[in-house]
């Protein structure tokens, strides 16, 4: 089974919002997979498909972003999933708007989805796929930039990100880390 985990915050008011581009992601990838039934289980939304033969888990915890831990580890359990069957798809400020980076394990750029994950499935060795928000303008909060919906000049590049971060994870589940990393970062 592998899972792929989007990360975003529940809510109307956080919908489309720069920090749900995991959400946005795994909506994303639901659409291309064809799957329209979501089950709430574990703190979370989770739909099962497969892909190319492989069973596939989506997941969207409900918890608020900086308790993505908890749902996540839960579903692993559920599932008898470890961290080297999880993909993590989440906004990142380093990352410039429209693409994304692919990676396993490292840092947590002070992201505190990554870091409620870490703390629950105690490691940081999982992959990621890291959709790119860029950093706020002038003095703008990073809070402020995080929660806002990118502008309309802006909303193409990020509609792209979340579709590449969609297919980079179908890539990553058929050609390894390797390949996608070549092919997408």
């Amino acid at each position: 089974m592998h899972i792929i985990c989007g990360l975003g915050n529940p809510g109307e008011e956080y919908e489309h919002t720069r920090h749900n581009a995991g959400f946005d992601s795994v909506d994303a990838l639901a659409e291309e997979l064809r799957v329209n039934y979501w089950k709430n289980e574990c703190g979370a939304l989770t739909a099962k498909t497969t892909y190319k033969g492989e069973d596939l888990l989506l997941v969207k915890p409900q918890g608020f972003m900086n308790t993505s831990g908890g749902p996540l580890k839960k579903v692993c359990q559920a599932y008898s999933a470890t961290a080297d069957d999880v993909i993590v798809i989440h906004d990142e400020l380093d990352i410039d708007p429209g693409t994304i980076r692919v990676k396993h394990g490292g840092g947590l750029a002070g992201h505190n989805g990554l870091k409620s994950i870490a703390d629950k499935l105690q490691t940081k060795d999982w992959t990621r796929i890291r959709v790119g928000i860029g950093r706020p303008p002038g003095r703008m909060s990073v809070v402020d930039w995080v929660l806002g919906r990118p502008k309309k000049d802006r909303w193409d590049d990020f509609v792209q990100g979340t579709h590449l971060a969609s297919e980079a994870a179908l890539f990553y589940l058929e050609s390894g880390l390797e390949k996608t990393q070549q092919r997408f970062n």
